[in-house]
């Protein structure tokens, strides 16, 4: 394979290596072989009749209490009851007596993607779109996420000299036990506190659990051809078994596996941008759980003892719940491995210290445009050498292309013998025919990862470069940048060796104008940078092949030189 093929092969391959890479992230992990007998803290809970979840042996050993589930329909609606309204400067939260659950919450600071006036609801319980976090207690005549509560009060509002809100949903009283759920909202902050005050007033001790929980639905696939879609589906994390997804299709084939029985970790529901988790306390002893409901249903959640409340006594239980962007200079410190949810897939190693100097140079100039062009330029730099390496290459490839071309024009029907005439130039000129390839493989990896950086980070939405981009995660929407990057390519095939074959340099050719269209559906963040480094390579090459030409110029005109 002679170089310029080579070089038609590496671009060809960085295509395909990332769109396998954008595939291969979509596949569900293979079915885990069932074991004979069940493996304690890696399996998944059966679907039972009831969406309250069941403790299991590790939780369940010292309760003498029978829990008795409430018979219910997995597959409807959820009932409606009356509903709190709850405003911070953050957030407009929307709770629902029906099961005390929180069914709406609008981020204030966060804009739909088709309306920039209206604020997205990352929690919402409307056709096509359930992401309700559900709460309760496992005991005998204990409140669940089905049970009718009430409230004195069905708005809440954040006062200037508020820091905290708190809202009381009382449960019936039986068997003289007084729950009341309370949630706890907070100025300048996505969390939730969520917990339940039990008065222990009957006749006897009792030992409930209380359970935390995520409904959620499954999005239908994403119709574009070009965009790729992200992760949405449960995820959990633990000191042993660090972050883990929990995919939904294998919680339909009921082949989910995942570290159930832990003293730490959390669990939670993602998808693009934004993720719902709830964050039990580190040395509180938990089981979590995923399962399937019904079709097209699907829970997460986690299960914490609250102890033995005795006679007369009451005890208070709560789990912190996160409902917001996947920022990820905050998440990291709410709860280990929360950072995690952000998704730079395989190549995670070289997209974190990216995304880590985006952000460094971010806070420096305060626009993420210029900071990726800054980023461009850093990675540039580190990789200077090599590329200088590989556009000398190309560019004594380019010098040398007539005489090149009288060999294979000299030795055509040989084509052995060409290829050994060919080595042997090579060798003379001291030529690396595979060095002008280099650069673009070194690329492919920063390539790949940089699209996940600027396709999964929410600091990006939404964020203005200059004039029409306001969005820097979003396409250019009037197609500016990507097609002045297939000017870019075409002009940096021009300081390129040509093709002697035909058909490759008609290839060539249109390769910058099918480029062109294919970024018209990549973020403009992904095209600016894609436009930043063609330029610095243009210019580079640029120089190095003039240095070159002068240098081959002078050496043909100077007497007795070697040739």
């Amino acid at each position: 394979m002679d170089t310029k093929k080579l070089i038609l092969f590496m671009i060809f391959s960085t295509s395909l290596l990332f769109l396998w890479d954008a595939w291969q992230r979509q596949q569900p992990p293979p079915a885990a072989v069932t074991a004979a007998t069940k493996t304690a803290g890696n399996t998944s809970s059966s679907v039972s009749k009831d969406d309250r979840p069941t403790p299991g042996e590790g939780l369940v050993s010292s309760q003498p209490a029978k829990v008795t589930p409430a018979e219910v329909d997995l597959g409807g609606k959820l009932e409606p009851g009356d509903t709190v309204v709850v405003k911070t400067n953050f957030v407009i939260a929307e709770i629902d007596t029906a099961g005390g659950d929180l069914r709406r919450v609008e981020l204030l600071f966060h804009p739909e993607r088709g309306d920039r006036n209206k604020p997205y609801a990352l929690l919402d319980n409307q056709p096509g779109r359930i992401n309700v976090a559900q709460s309760g207690l496992i005991g005998e005549g204990l409140p669940s996420h089905k049970t009718r509560y009430t409230s004195a009060t069905t708005t809440y509002n954040l006062d200037a000299n508020q820091s905290e809100i708190k809202v009381r949903l009382l449960a019936p009283e039986i068997n003289g036990v007084q729950v009341t759920k309370i949630y706890t909202f907070y100025r300048d902050s996505y969390i939730i506190d969520v917990g339940f005050e039990i008065l222990n007033q009957g006749s006897s001790a009792i030992q409930p659990f209380s359970y935390f929980q995520i409904l959620h639905d499954s999005p239908p696939p994403d119709s574009s051809l070009f965009m790729v879609p992200t992760y949405t589906g449960a995820a959990m994390y633990t000191d042993q078994d660090k972050f883990k997804k929990i995919e939904f299709s294998a919680l339909d084939k009921n082949n989910a596996t995942y570290p159930k029985d832990s003293d730490n970790g959390w669990i939670a529901m993602l998808e693009h941008y934004f993720v719902t988790a709830w964050l039990p306390s580190d040395k509180t002893p938990r089981e979590y759980y995923a399962k399937r409901l019904s079709e097209n249903r699907y829970t997460a959640g986690v299960i914490v003892p609250t102890g033995v409340i005795a006679q007369g006594e009451t005890k208070v239980v709560d789990v912190p719940l996160y409902v917001g962007p996947q920022e990820q200079s905050k998440l990291a410190s709410l709860a280990p491995g929360l950072d995690l949810t952000v998704d730079y897939g395989w190549l995670t190693v070289i997209g974190a210290p990216l995304f880590w100097l985006l952000s460094v140079y971010h806070s420096m100039t305060g626009n993420w445009g210029v900071s990726v062009i800054l980023l461009t330029l850093s990675v540039k730099l580190v990789f200077f050498p090599l590329s200088a390496a590989g556009y000398r290459s190309m560019a004594k490839m380019r010098v040398v292309g007539p005489r090149l071309q009288k060999l294979r024009e000299q030795h055509g029907s040989d084509r052995q013998l060409m290829h050994q005439k060919m080595m042997e130039f090579y060798k003379v000129e001291k030529i690396n025919p595979l060095g002008g390839c280099l650069p673009i493989l070194v690329q492919v990896p920063v390539f790949i990862s940089l699209f996940w950086v600027l396709l999964a980070s929410v600091e990006l939405r939404y964020a203005p470069f200059i004039l029409w981009i306001e969005d820097m995660s979003s396409p250019d929407p009037f197609y500016v940048m990507p097609i002045i990057m297939g000017i870019s390519m075409y002009f940096q095939a021009k300081l390129s060796p040509a093709p002697a074959d035909p058909m490759q340099a008609k290839v060539m050719q249109i390769m910058p104008f099918a480029f062109s269209i294919f970024f018209f559906f990549f973020p403009a963040g992904l095209v600016l940078y894609s436009l930043t480094n063609n330029i610095l390579s243009i210019a580079q090459q640029w120089q190095i092949t003039r240095m070159i030409e002068r240098a081959a110029a002078v050496a043909a005109t100077t007497p007795n030189m070697k040739k």
